[in-house]
């Protein structure tokens, strides 16, 4: 009892927060490397998704004082927002232009129909406009990233966030098989069909694994694509952050601080000439950050409350493959 009491003291202690600060960013850190080491072994598990899970389970054991968990939540949110601002540097303005004319007209119309198509639908299909609003970005965007940037802006509930990223990984695991045999099927060239890859498909490594099965020069063309969807990252949290529920009174600057640090990041890739290393490092580090921030999320998840999967995100989800897929194949019928 005594060693109890002295652990309390303690940690009311200026010294003791420091050590439980430090702790909180330690153990998001820790479980974000293990979940990377893992989908290096499985590439087609996104490292998000895996944090994410660690810290479902973590949460749902049992064994952890809650204290501890809002703790490492709270330095995990932190995190969250400083991968998205290393995400920037993923994106140099030269190479999106080099997408070209058509390809930005494919990305932008791809994007906007995603997006506003996903939100009507959810709105017709009665769904929480919380859930509406994480898969509408993961399906246009990209993925998990997307799904972990527009949850801090809007301060979703952990469910719906976990709920959006099951389904980015569920129906886009699904196109990395499904176009490649759709594109050859309809007599899509190899560019083209790297094109559609690029706008349609969901996570950036699931892009990069069906870009391998359509052809040697595909994975390139179909990144490239990719990169512009990742860029309207920025002005798509602007907007889901613009339209938060006309009741609730908006607090905070109109955009947050780590979509202008992505925007900075972005503009420093495109004005400077950055050694590899340092590009290397800036990729993983926002892999190692957003993970952690989705074991952050995780550690507020309650199993029980996401099984089974309610019909209408499922729907939700089919609709907006659709468009992604639909909407990018006419786009590109037209202009490629």
């Amino acid at each position: 009892m005594a060693i109890v009491e002295t652990q309390r003291k303690a940690d009311g202690t200026a010294v003791g927060r420091i050590i439980g600060r430090a702790r909180g960013v330690a153990v998001p850190l820790l479980a974000a490397a293990a979940a990377v080491a893992v989908s290096h072994l499985v590439p087609l598990l996104s490292a998000l998704l895996i944090a994410l899970a660690l810290g479902a389970v973590l949460a749902n054991a049992g064994h952890v004082d809650p204290a501890r968990l809002a703790v490492v939540g709270e330095a995990a949110r932190w995190l969250l927002r400083l991968g998205v601002v290393f995400l920037g540097l993923q994106l140099p303005v030269q190479d999106i232009a080099a997408i070209g004319a058509r390809g930005v007209l494919v990305i932008a119309a791809t994007v906007t129909l995603t997006y506003v198509g996903t939100r009507l639908i959810g709105h017709r299909l009665g769904l929480d406009q919380g859930i509406v609003a994480l898969v509408a970005a993961g399906f246009s965007i990209c993925g998990a990233a997307a799904i972990a940037a527009v949850s801090d802006v809007t301060r979703a509930r952990q469910r719906d966030v976990a709920l959006a990223v099951a389904m980015v990984t569920v129906f886009g695991g699904a196109m990395i098989a499904l176009l490649p045999w759709a594109g050859h099927l309809l007599g899509l060239d190899e560019e083209r069909t790297a094109v559609w890859a690029g706008a349609s498909i969901h996570e950036v490594a699931q892009v990069a694994a069906a870009a391998s099965l359509i052809g040697g020069s595909a994975v390139a063309v179909a990144m490239l694509v990719k990169l512009g969807r990742v860029a309207c990252l920025a002005p798509l949290c602007w907007l889901v952050g613009r339209r938060q529920s006309e009741g609730e009174r908006r607090r905070g600057p109109a955009v947050p601080w780590f979509i202008i640090g992505f925007a900075a990041l972005s503009a420093v890739r495109s004005a400077l000439s950055l050694p590899d290393l340092a590009l290397d490092v800036g990729s993983a580090a926002a892999t190692l950050l957003l993970a952690a921030g989705m074991f952050g999320l995780g550690l507020g998840l309650r199993l029980r409350e996401l099984w089974p999967v309610p019909g209408r995100v499922l729907l939700l989800a089919t609709f907006s493959t659709a468009i992604a897929a639909g909407g990018s194949l006419v786009m590109i019928l037209l202009t490629y």
